[in-house]
């Protein structure tokens, strides 16, 4: 079992520096906060549960136990397709791109049977899960596993179809996920548009995009070409969701201990409700998985 460390207040203003998404539910731009992404660890540390539930929600597994482990064949150099235009000049993760001859791919059994009993769409499953095998190669300690990386896309995109669209087979959403306005409403941080517009169509106030829903400010930092296709793209789920798996697994941490995990989830939003659903989701997936393979 997992609980939620006491923060505080529910909702925490944003950090200037590196403010995580806001959250999108059930297809609708939700107002939500925008999480200080700041000095979360000291209140983190083994606090108590707040769910109550039958079975509350545990810790997602490791990468290499039952339901977080993934059937993999060997990468091939040119299998990726494009993932066309998007974020490509707003690349800025200092790493290289996956070696496609390095890195194993998912199978495609293994995606079939967890997409089936999980119901995430098969192509959000395959970014999440590419994102995993790269980072465990990149990041072993961290121990970060796909169902923390679709609960995410789950809470934040409904793994990207927020706006109507889905995630097409080159892994880009066929319509941009856009999130609401930063601009000091609703609860969120006031983020003056710091990009020109060019990620989010707004030029006075920065907003969410992609499935993983980066700010323009954060995805500058973070921003990772997962597929060498056209350049770091935040509305194509290889790139984000690798962004966002190096993202939880900085510091650091370890994703498998219950202050490392809490600690990752409140950096990406300071919220216990948005940090209880994660887990929630994260839970309900390792289970599906558990029993189907």
């Amino acid at each position: 079992m997992s609980g939620p460390p006491v923060t505080g207040s529910e909702e925490s203003p944003a950090s200037a520096e590196h403010p995580p998404p806001p959250r999108w539910k059930r297809g609708i731009a939700a107002a939500a906060a925008v999480a200080s992404t700041l000095g979360v660890a000291a209140g983190v540390a083994g606090v108590a549960g707040m769910f109550e539930p039958s079975r509350p929600p545990q810790l997602p597994p490791g990468p290499d136990d039952a339901a977080g482990s993934i059937d993999t064949v060997p990468g091939a150099a040119g299998q990726q397709e494009s993932a066309g235009s998007g974020g490509s000049d707003l690349a800025a993760d200092s790493r290289r791109s996956p070696d496609p001859d390095r890195i194993a791919d998912p199978s495609p059994e293994w995606l079939g049977t967890v997409s089936d009993a999980t119901g995430i769409p098969r192509r959000a499953l395959e970014g999440y899960a590419r994102a995993q095998l790269t980072v465990t190669e990149e990041q072993p300690e961290c121990r970060i596993s796909w169902p923390t990386l679709a609960a995410i896309g789950e809470v934040e995109s409904d793994h990207g179809t927020a706006a109507g669209g889905e995630i097409g087979a080159d892994g880009r959403t066929t319509e941009d996920v856009i999130g609401i306005p930063l601009d000091g409403s609703d609860n969120t941080a006031a983020i003056p548009d710091s990009d020109g517009g060019s990620l989010d169509g707004d030029s006075e106030w920065d907003r969410a995009v992609g499935p993983m829903q980066f700010i323009p400010t954060t995805w500058r930092k973070w921003g990772a070409d997962a597929d060498s296709a056209a350049g770091a793209d935040p509305h194509d789920v290889d790139d984000a969701a690798l962004s966002a798996a190096r993202y939880l697994c900085s510091e650091g941490r370890v994703l498998t201990s219950d202050s490392g995990w809490w600690d990752a989830i409140l950096t990406y939003n300071e919220s216990r409700s948005y940090g209880e659903d994660v887990l929630s989701a994260a839970d309900r997936y390792a289970t599906e998985a558990a029993e189907a393979v």
